[in-house]
């Protein structure tokens, strides 16, 4: 019962503090950006030394290296945090913008105007930073945020979560602007999803557990953030050095984003001069191979690969591969096997990257180019909320104007109806 008033209480000060945000000017939006990015620099001591608590449970809990490399922060990782709020600060306040504008026969001026959602309730795991570029996100937009992160990093955000608050506060922002709710409870997020007379939209980012629970038990709309089954196609008319730096990249920069390649699609007639010395190179580079039949009979090392394989997202150096007949066996794996999140081909046949392009449902498709780039900031964006995998409203890594929607303003001069 306590931990419900204190919850419901969190979400109705995020909702008054959403009404004064709503038509808060820009400058003072930038101020206590521009503040919070002074103050995560100003704490970052304090910061990594409540990381390295949740770094020290997480070992001590047997989790993952790459759960602990998601989880991890250091000085550079924290100045990345605070450049991430001064690129979101750069970035024009979205809140008023005329969309769209048009005059009826009757001399109605009507036009489509941008305004914030309200609040915005964030769920998510593992990755501290999440709590900084969200909140930076949400309150340029106008909006107010609920921030609930897993127990994992609890130390990590709540070091964060205050830096936030206080320079906001100072700088003008209401109170209850930026939200924690402070327990490990997994009840609270029960009580978080039923608030629907306070908070407006619920984003889950982090595990498929997560974000089934979320979608299941929601009563607010949500966006899903969902797994990153990634594929690189390489097409039979691919340029194979460019394939080669290209697939690396994708899957070895940093295997425990969403964004990195999952498994390889290497065409037939290619795959002999291409795989061999690729999947060389992958396992120097300490990469686990589980290939197809034909991938094990062509290079030696190779795991064989199991259906549940290519269904998988490892967010680590793991590494299906499947050689494929043609292009078209190559959308139907994607279509099959795809999270909907991001694709790309390798090749020198405009046709085929035209085709791939159109015919390819994922939120990003790339012609040429690593699938590690589908990231807000690299977009230039500032920074991102996460990537969904929807369709609605949002689609890919989302920016300033998915965190807004849009009221229809009517001028007129005593028209009436007839």
């Amino acid at each position: 019962m306590a931990l419900q008033k204190e919850i419901v209480a969190i979400a109705k000060q995020a909702k008054d503090a959403s009404r004064q945000l709503s038509h808060i000017s820009s400058d003072v939006k930038a101020g206590a950006l521009e503040a919070m990015a002074d103050g995560l620099l100003k704490k970052k001591t304090q910061i990594v030394r409540a990381n390295k608590k949740d770094i020290a449970n997480a070992k001590k809990a047997k989790r993952s290296k790459a759960f602990i490399e998601r989880l991890m922060l250091n000085a550079l990782r924290v100045k990345k945090m605070s450049d991430d709020l001064r690129a979101i600060n750069a970035l024009n306040d979205p809140i008023g913008e005329m969309i769209k504008m048009w005059t009826r026969p009757n001399g109605l001026r009507i036009s489509k105007m941008r305004v914030p959602l309200g609040v915005v309730g964030i769920i998510y795991e593992s990755r501290p930073n999440v709590t900084s570029d969200c909140a930076g996100l949400c309150l340029k937009a106008g909006n107010a945020v609920i921030l609930r992160g897993g127990k994992e990093s609890l130390h990590s955000n709540t070091a964060i979560f205050k830096v936030l608050v206080e320079a906001a506060e100072k700088s003008g922002l209401p109170k209850g602007s930026i939200n924690l709710i402070p327990v490990a409870d997994r009840e609270a997020v029960q009580i978080m999803l039923k608030q629907i007379d306070y908070i407006d939209l619920i984003i889950p980012r982090g595990g498929e557990s997560l974000i089934r629970a979320v979608v299941e038990n929601s009563m607010i709309p949500v966006i899903k953030h969902y797994k990153g089954i990634c594929h690189t196609y390489i097409d039979e008319y691919a340029d194979l050095k460019m394939a080669e730096e290209v697939s690396f990249n994708a899957k070895v920069h940093r295997p425990s984003t969403c964004n990195a390649m999952e498994c390889l699609l290497v065409h037939k007639a290619i795959a002999k001069y291409f795989l061999p010395g690729m999947v060389r190179r992958l396992k120097k580079a300490g990469v686990e191979i589980r290939g197809c039949a034909k991938t094990v009979k062509l290079c030696s090392g190779v795991i064989a690969a199991t259906t549940e394989d290519y269904a998988t997202e490892y967010l680590e150096l793991i590494l299906s591969v499947k050689i494929v007949n043609s292009f078209q066996n190559a959308l139907d794996h994607i279509a099959k096997y795809g999270s909907q999140h991001s694709e790309a081909i390798v090749t020198n046949n405009f046709p085929n990257g035209i085709r791939f392009l159109k015919e390819v449902d994922a939120a990003c498709v790339y012609i040429n180019a690593s699938t590690r780039f589908t990231d807000g900031n690299e977009f230039g964006l500032g920074a991102e909320i996460g990537v969904s995998t929807d369709k609605l409203h949002a689609r890919g890594p989302m920016g300033l104007e998915e965190l807004t929607t849009y009221k229809y303003i009517i001028m007129g001069n005593g028209q009436i109806r007839k």
